[in-house]
C-alpha cells in the first residue's frame, strides 16, 4: 500500500465531489457537482490539497516526495462511502431465524423457539473480547474491500454492563487496528434483557448509573442508541433515558418508526442525531422529522430481510428531509451487508435520483454520525476515495452492486484489495 505523504493521482474521467448539494431535500442528478475532463487529485498528509489538471498540481510549491498514481483508462472517484449503522460486533448466526421467518413465523414465534435477538445476546455473551475484535474486523475489511471507508459499530448484544464494556472494547480495538474508521454506539437499551430482574424503566436506570459512567470513564463511545419499540422500549421511558443520556454529555441516535410509531417524535424531541429504520412511518412523523435537524436514516437491509416495506426514502425528501442510508448489517434481521446494493435496489423502489441515493452513502451519512470532515471530495477534507472503473458514475447503480471499486484509498493509503 501507499504510504508517501504526498499523491497525486489521476486522470479522472468524473470526480464527484458532493461539495454544493444541500443536507435536506430532493437533489437531482443535474445538480449533482461533477469535475470532468481528466482532472487530478493531490493528496497531502492524509488530506484532499487540490484538486486540478496535472501541468497545474505539479508545479505546487512545497510538494517533496510525490508519489505519482497514474490512471491509464477511464475511472469515476466517489468520497470513501459511509455506513453509518450497522451492528458487526457480534458471535454466532441466526440462519433458522431467516428460514423460520421465511417459512411464515412470525417474531415472537421465533423468539419463543430460542431465536432473536437474545439468541444473538447469549452467542456474544460466550465470545471473548478477543473473538469479538476479530470478528469487526474481518467484516469491517468486506466493508472497506467495497469502499466503505467509515462504518459506524453499534453494541447491543451485551446486555449488562461488563458484557456491553467488553463489546465497546473490542470495537474500539478493531478501529485502532483497522485501516476504516470504525465509529462504537452504546445500544444497551435494544431489549430488555431476561436475566434482569426489573422494569424496562428500572434497567435503563441501570444502564444510567453503572454502564454509562464507565464507558465516559474508559473512554469507549459518545455515542448512545436505543430501540423505541412495543417489545423494546416505551416512548416515554426512552425519552428519559435520553435526556439522561445527554445530560452525561453523549450524542444520542434512535432505532425508530421500525415496526410501530413514536420513535421519531422521541428522536425530535430529544434532538438525536438520527433516527434510523422509519419503515412505519406515517405522514406525521414525515413532516415532523422534516421540521426538525435529525436525520432520517433509511435501512434497506433490514427491508430486505423481513421481507417488509421500505422506509419512505420519495416522502422524506419531497418534505424537505435530509436521508442517510444504511445497511443495518446484523445477524438477524440484515445478514447481507451489501450497503451499495441495497442504496441501489432502495433507490429503485422510492424512485431516488442516483445523486440522492449516493448522497445518502456519502456526505448526508457523515452528518449523520457527526462527521464534517469527510463525504466530500474538497480541499482539507480526509482522503478517502472510492474508484471505479467506468466512464459514468450512473453504471455505479446500473449494476445494482455488482460493480465494485477497483481502488479505495483511506487518508490517501492506497488500501490492497482482497
Amino acid at each position: 500500500m501507499s504510504t508517501s505523504n504526498s499523491i497525486l493521482i489521476g486522470p479522472f474521467s468524473q470526480i464527484l465531489t458532493f461539495d454544493g448539494p444541500p443536507l435536506k431535500g430532493p437533489i437531482s442528478d443535474e445538480n449533482l457537482p461533477i469535475l470532468m475532463n481528466g482532472q487530478w487529485i493531490l493528496i497531502q498528509n492524509g488530506h484532499i490539497s487540490k484538486i486540478g489538471s496535472y501541468n497545474y498540481l505539479k508545479k505546487e510549491p512545497g510538494i517533496t516526495d510525490v508519489e505519482i498514481i497514474h490512471l491509464t483508462r477511464n475511472y469515476v472517484c466517489l468520497p470513501g462511502l459511509i455506513d453509518c449503522h450497522t451492528h458487526i460486533c457480534f458471535d454466532g448466526s441466526r440462519e433458522k431465524d431467516y428460514a423460520m421467518r421465511n417459512a411464515g413465523k412470525n417474531y415472537q414465534e421465533i423468539a419463543k423457539s430460542g431465536g432473536g435477538i437474545w439468541d444473538t445476546v447469549t452467542q456474544t455473551r460466550k465470545a471473548n473480547q478477543q473473538s469479538l475484535e476479530q470478528g469487526v474486523i474481518k467484516r469491517a475489511n468486506r466493508h472497506l474491500a467495497e469502499g466503505i471507508t467509515t462504518l459506524e459499530v453499534k453494541s447491543g448484544y451485551g446486555l449488562s454492563t461488563e458484557e456491553e464494556l467488553k463489546m465497546l472494547r473490542a470495537i474500539q480495538n478493531a478501529n485502532k487496528n483497522h485501516p476504516a474508521d470504525l465509529i462504537g454506539t452504546c445500544l444497551a437499551a435494544h431489549i430488555l434483557p431476561k436475566d434482569f430482574d426489573g422494569s424496562d424503566s428500572k434497567y435503563l436506570d441501570h444502564l444510567i448509573d453503572n454502564l454509562l459512567p464507565e464507558i465516559k470513564k474508559q473512554n469507549l463511545t459518545n455515542r448512545i442508541d436505543i430501540f423505541i419499540e412495543e417489545g423494546a422500549f416505551s416512548k416515554e421511558a426512552s425519552k428519559i433515558y435520553l435526556r439522561k443520556a445527554q445530560a452525561l454529555g453523549f450524542s444520542v441516535t434512535t432505532h425508530a418508526d421500525q415496526f410501530n410509531i413514536g420513535g421519531s417524535e422521541v428522536a425530535v424531541e430529544c434532538g438525536a442525531i438520527s433516527a434510523d429504520h422509519l419503515e412505519a412511518s406515517t405522514e406525521v412523523e414525515i413532516n415532523l422529522l422534516a421540521k426538525s435537524n435529525v436525520i432520517p436514516v433509511a435501512l434497506p437491509g433490514a427491508s430486505i430481510g423481513l421481507g417488509c416495506s421500505f422506509a419512505p426514502a420519495r416522502k422524506l425528501l419531497d418534505a424537505g428531509a435530509s436521508l442517510a442510508i444504511a445497511s443495518d448489517w446484523n445477524p438477524g434481521s440484515a445478514p447481507m451487508g451489501d450497503l451499495l446494493m441495497q442504496a441501489a435496489v432502495l433507490g429503485t423502489h422510492e424512485k431516488l435520483s442516483n445523486a440522492e441515493v449516493l448522497s445518502g452513502i456519502t456526505y448526508r451519512a457523515a452528518a449523520s454520525l457527526g462527521l464534517h470532515d469527510r463525504g466530500k471530495i474538497t480541499t482539507g477534507y480526509l482522503a478517502d476515495l472510492t474508484i471505479f472503473a467506468c466512464d459514468n458514475f450512473n453504471e455505479i447503480l446500473y449494476h445494482q452492486g455488482k460493480l465494485k471499486p477497483t481502488m479505495v484509498l483511506k487518508k490517501g493509503i492506497l488500501i490492497n484489495i482482497k
